[in-house]
């Protein structure tokens, strides 16, 4: 007798907790293999392929298309011709560990319990309904990015606790671990699971009008924004500066031949430079052990508008980057921004952010910083106005720049020569010179 196995959706990583179903792949009745896409999904960070962990006939889905399921919720059932084999063995836990859609089957922790057996139920299979069958629960799968994250780490996974569904292991739970780990002679805390403030339900005075759902990208904007207000005590610090001389440090570099140098790049560079002096802003608080934690590598995110709402892609190790290398890295990721191609793991892990809104027209804006970092920096427009430069009044090419920072790493002084240092290398590109 076949028996019917329960697939939920999994943690898709970067501790995210609903997706909504964009697209099923399959329908009732059909043949899947091992790690074979079943529903297409589109979370709060990018559009993903949900793999299948059993390889049977599809006899129910759960949702329609356009509604949200929150992690945990079933998915698919599958009536597989085999008893599953037992989680808390090695034997045939093995998959194919696709990392690239995401969520394969590769082993689990030893240590994770069978999951108890649900009631009887009977299982329609092409409209028609099936005699009972046990319905087994689903076994835990760890993200293959959580996985990675925690072996580059040393990390042995099955020495920690899940915040998960069903305990399972989130990258939140990962990167607590790995910052407890970091304060010397302090031991790891008990995880804690994040925890998603609900919305007030609408009065019933609310004017009539459109109401547009505040979900997928949109919704997590506004949930990460408000965080950031309610636990960040933010202040912002601005200077204006004259970029023609690295206007014209770009100019020349371009026309020396080779791949093309990117604005933004160069902003990048220096803003690696100006953390390698002040490391207070490329940090985070900690606080449930009241602790700041200063970062060794600096992951610049930068802010990018798509149609699908803001989104701040993440450049990993952007202080072992040169120019070209941050030119042809913001490039790869702003495409995969604007054709909804981004990762999970490439829109999280940010520890500073780098926001160009002069491509909008604007001078100066008081950013709000993206949580849990410390700092972002703000670049308004170039444009020509009236400059002394060596003594007379000149046309020159000027630009705003502003930092937010959380006021709890660091004092205005901090803040300040941060700020200077950047505008410094950015009327005399020169002074980068002496940092490399």
């Amino acid at each position: 007798m076949a028996q019917v196995l329960e697939f939920r959706l999994p943690d898709l990583g970067e501790g995210l907790t609903e997706a909504e179903i964009v697209r099923w792949l399959v329908e009732v009745g059909d043949v899947v293999a091992v790690d074979q896409p079943v529903v297409e999904v589109e979370t709060a960070k990018a559009m993903v392929d949900v793999p299948c962990p059993y390889a049977g006939v599809v006899t129910a889905r759960f949702g329609e298309e356009g509604s949200e399921l929150p992690v945990g919720s079933p998915l698919i059932t599958v009536a597989v011709g085999a008893p599953a084999s037992d989680p808390d063995s090695d034997a045939g836990t093995e998959g194919s560990g696709n990392v690239l859609v995401g969520y394969g089957t590769t082993e689990a922790p030893a240590r994770r319990r069978r999951v108890r057996r649900e009631q009887q139920v009977p299982v329609p299979v092409n409209g028609r309904s099936a005699a009972p069958e046990v319905v087994e629960g689903p076994v835990p799968v760890i993200s293959p990015l959580v996985r990675r994250l925690a072996r580059e780490n040393g990390l042995d996974l099955r020495e920690l606790t899940g915040s998960g569904p069903d305990g399972l292991i989130l990258r939140a739970d990962v990167e607590y671990a790995l910052r407890a780990a970091s304060s010397p002679g302090r031991p790891a805390p008990a995880l804690a699971p994040e925890t998603t403030v609900a919305s007030p339900a609408t009065a019933s005075t609310t004017p009539a009008g459109t109401r547009v759902p505040l979900k997928g990208v949109r919704g997590a904007v506004a949930d990460k924004l408000s965080r950031s207000r309610s636990e960040i005590p933010d202040a912002t610090c601005w200077v204006d500066a004259d970029a023609t001389e690295l206007m014209r440090a770009r100019a020349a570099m371009n026309g020396a031949g080779g791949p093309k140098i990117s604005l933004l790049a160069l902003l990048a560079r220096i803003c690696t430079a100006a953390l390698a002096r002040f490391p207070e802003l490329n940090s985070t608080v900690d606080t449930a052990a009241r602790e700041i934690v200063r970062l060794d590598a600096v992951h610049l995110g930068f802010a990018a508008q798509t149609e699908r709402g803001l989104v701040v892609p993440v450049v990993k190790d952007a202080h072992a980057r040169d120019a070209e290398s941050l030119s042809a890295e913001f490039a790869r990721l702003t495409e995969a921004a604007r054709t909804g191609t981004l990762t999970p793991a490439e829109l999280t892990g940010g520890t500073f952010t780098l926001n160009n809104y002069g491509v909008f027209g604007v001078d100066g804006s008081t950013p709000i910083i993206n949580h849990p970092e410390a700092a972002m920096l703000g670049v308004g427009r170039i444009i020509p106005k009236p400059w002394v430069h060596e003594g007379e009044l000149a046309v020159r090419q000027v630009v705003q720049l502003s930092l937010t920072f959380d006021h709890r790493v660091c004092d205005g002084g901090t803040a300040g020569g941060f700020l200077r240092y950047v505008a410094d290398c950015v009327e005399q590109p020169a002074v980068l010179l002496r940092t490399l």
